[in-house]
């Protein structure tokens, strides 16, 4: 039997070869789907298993750090201390301190710009994100990566916010963690509309400006809901370094960070290009951060005053004051000049001024040359030998005693138990009226009327018309011997130009709260008659005769009446002079902070010439008055003639005689009124005196 062709293998047949059929495609291909499905799947199982057991780390450590965090009042935003606004004699702003405004701002009441230019260059996402923004974030993280160091943060405004609100500046990354915790909670309980304001209202911007609202007024003189879009963008810019970006200190780099804000809010689609071009081309007016530096003088003593006046306050409050923003301006500038242009060749480096009306009510006060260099205030606290500027209490004394400003004293060396008093330049004139001798400031003749009517009595008329600080009991207290600050020397010459009057000096009218409920109001003008009308009329014609031809004629100025005294400590070292009309006293000293001497400084030279560059612009427009007095019907005739001689052609006419300046205690209220609206006045208002 023929064999079929094989493989040689007995019995065993041959299989033919299979062609590769549409079936076992199909089968190949579900069973690569059915491996594919099976890899998702897997992916799929263990995507979720990481996920949940993210999730469940990811809860234990927000619940973690959030019981880690100090629960006492988490829930609920914190208050912020109240406030105080200064206020001038006129209602503008003096001073600005703490969070008077509050929470002020609101978002529905700002431009739209404002609270955008705040998104686009700190927090694009703001809108959509759940309080941290991961894409930030890592953006962030990858470009500090890049650049071997911190060039970027990836904090949301909500973080920003969490930080402000309720964490310490450390920077670590549990205080990280415990920011974003508190972000994610924020967010679960405040509208994004809501997040905003809050963050506007608390970040700081620079130069002590928290909140949107104070950072308005403190850069640019104008509430958050009048800033301009430039305004707008340098706020903005502000942020990202207050110090760096501030646009006070430093307008170059604010203008160009602003910019960049523009920019940015440009690719957001906040603003058109149109309107961005406007706002670069715009002129924005920053208020100068030292402009309101030297006041601060004034703006610390009328700070020193409100323990007196309010014991507790729990909202913030408006105090009204005498300040005149244009005589304190007058004072600051006068002594910084004079100072400036004379301290290397006279060797004099310090002094202050008090500018007071006739009630006792400081019109200004500056307690320094430079409040910046030194906050010491001068005005208030300096104890300072006052020199011959201390000698009207010594003649008023003698006036009281039954002596005239005709009386006759021998000027001439003169030796009191061990004491020997000189006079300037050791010149004696023999013979002289009391008017004479205090006109040109003879030292022998006003110690021996100390010896005559006793230094206690010369104490005791001087604390009586207000000095506070404590006096010597001897002969030599008629030089000027005792200290005494400006301010109390000042506020004793006040008698002399309101009829006798003793006064508090005083720099508080009133203090409401921001809707106008009265928490303080000053009554009252006076401590009572201290000097008699013949006693005044004395003095006055004394006082006078120290302008007209004595040591104080570089106080003259216009047609008024003025009446002051000089005063120079022993070698120089104080220089002072208080002088006054019916309408201001001012006081004015110079010298050093170390009590050196000065190089011949008198009070009849740069202490004059400071007082006559105040008051001489404090008077314009103020009618020609007499000062008080029973002696001063002859005067009254000098200064109608002088009057109607004008060059301006104006004279009072013949028969005028002004009564001394009627001072209006009603205090201003266009600033608070545009403020806060419609002013409240309870009738329950605490009244001090």
């Amino acid at each position: 039997m023929a064999q079929r062709p094989g493989n040689g293998r007995k019995g065993q047949q041959r299989r033919e070869p299979r062609l590769f059929s549409d079936d076992d495609a199909s089968s190949d291909r579900r069973s690569r789907k059915s491996r594919g499905r099976g890899l998702w799947w897997r992916l799929a199982k263990f995507l979720a298993v990481v996920g949940f057991w993210g999730a469940v780390v990811g809860a234990l450590a927000f619940g973690y750090i959030w019981f880690s965090l100090d629960q006492r009042g988490l829930l609920q935003i914190p208050v912020r201390q109240p406030g105080e606004m200064i206020l001038a004699n006129d209602g503008t702003v003096l001073s600005q301190e703490g969070s008077f405004f509050g929470d002020a701002a609101r978002i529905s009441q700002l431009p739209s710009y404002v609270p955008n230019a705040v998104i686009a260059i700190e927090d694009r996402r703001f809108r959509s994100h759940f309080g941290i923004d991961p894409i930030g974030l890592l953006r962030a993280m990858g470009r500090n990566v890049l650049a071997g160091h911190m060039v970027q943060g990836g904090s949301t405004l909500t973080q920003q916010l969490a930080k402000n609100l309720f964490l310490s500046p450390e920077k670590t990354a549990t205080r990280k963690a415990q920011e974003a915790v508190l972000a994610i909670w924020i967010e679960s309980k405040f509208t994004k509309d809501e997040i905003l304001q809050l963050y506007l209202n608390r970040v700081f911007f620079g130069s002590g400006a928290t909140g949107i609202e104070q950072a308005a007024h403190t850069f640019f003189n104008k509430s958050a809901n009048e800033l301009t879009l430039m305004e707008a963008a340098k706020m903005a810019a502000s942020l990202k370094a207050p110090t760096t970006y501030n646009p006070a200190n430093n307008p170059e780099e604010s203008d160009a960070r602003a910019r960049i804000v523009l920019q940015a809010m440009l690719d957001e689609g906040y603003v058109t290009k149109e309107q961005v071009n406007a706002a670069e081309n715009s002129q924005t007016s920053v208020l100068d951060p030292n402009a309101q530096t030297p006041r601060q003088y004034a703006v610390d003593w009328i700070d020193a005053q409100l323990p007196l006046l309010l014991k507790n306050y729990d909202t913030s409050i408006v105090i009204e004051t005498t300040i005149d923003p244009a005589i304190q301006a007058d004072a600051e500038t006068s002594l910084r000049k004079r100072l400036a242009d004379n301290a290397k060749k006279l060797n004099v480096t310090q002094g202050a001024v008090v500018v007071m009306d006739t009630t006792g009510g400081v019109a200004a006060l500056v307690g320094g040359r430079s409040y910046q260099r030194s906050q010491y205030n001068r005005a208030v606290k300096a104890m300072r030998q006052p020199g011959s500027a201390f000698k009207p209490f010594v003649y008023l004394t003698a006036m009281q005693k039954g002596f005239t400003p005709d009386s006759v004293e021998v000027d001439e060396p003169v030796k009191i138990g061990n004491w020997s008093p000189e006079n300037y330049k050791h010149k004696y004139l023999g013979e002289v009226s009391l008017e004479t001798a205090f006109a040109e400031s003879i030292n022998t003749v006003a110690a021996k009327l100390a010896v005559a009517v006793g230094p206690s009595n010369v104490a005791a008329t001087a604390e009586r018309l207000g000095i506070t600080s404590p006096l010597g009991h001897d002969a030599s207290l008629a030089l000027g011997t005792s200290e005494v600050t400006p301010l109390e020397l000042t506020s004793a010459f006040v008698p002399f130009a309101n009829g006798g009057l003793a006064v508090q000096p005083y720099v508080i009218r009133r203090i409401t709260t921001r809707d106008g409920k009265v928490l303080y109001e000053r009554k009252g003008s006076g401590l009572g008659q201290v000097v008699s009308e013949t006693e005044l009329g004395q003095m006055n014609r004394l006082f006078r005769a120290v302008v007209r031809h004595g040591t104080g004629v570089k106080a003259q100025f216009g047609n008024f009446d003025i009446g002051g005294k000089t005063g120079t400590s022993q070698d120089y070292r104080d220089a002072w002079f208080v002088g006054f009309t019916p309408y201001y006293v001012a006081g004015v000293w110079l010298g050093n902070d170390d009590n050196s001497p000065t190089k011949n400084v008198t009070g009849g030279s740069l202490p004059t010439q400071i007082w006559r560059d105040v008051m001489a612009p404090a008077h314009q427009g103020l009618a020609v008055a007499i000062l008080p007095g029973n002696e001063g019907a002859g005067v009254v005739q000098d200064v109608v003639a002088d009057a109607n001689a004008d060059s301006s052609g104006e004279g009072v006419g013949p028969d005028y005689i002004a009564p001394p300046i009627q001072v209006n205690n009603e205090p201003p209220r266009n600033l608070i009124e545009s403020l806060f609206g419609r002013r409240r006045t309870a009738p329950e208002g605490k009244t001090i005196y």
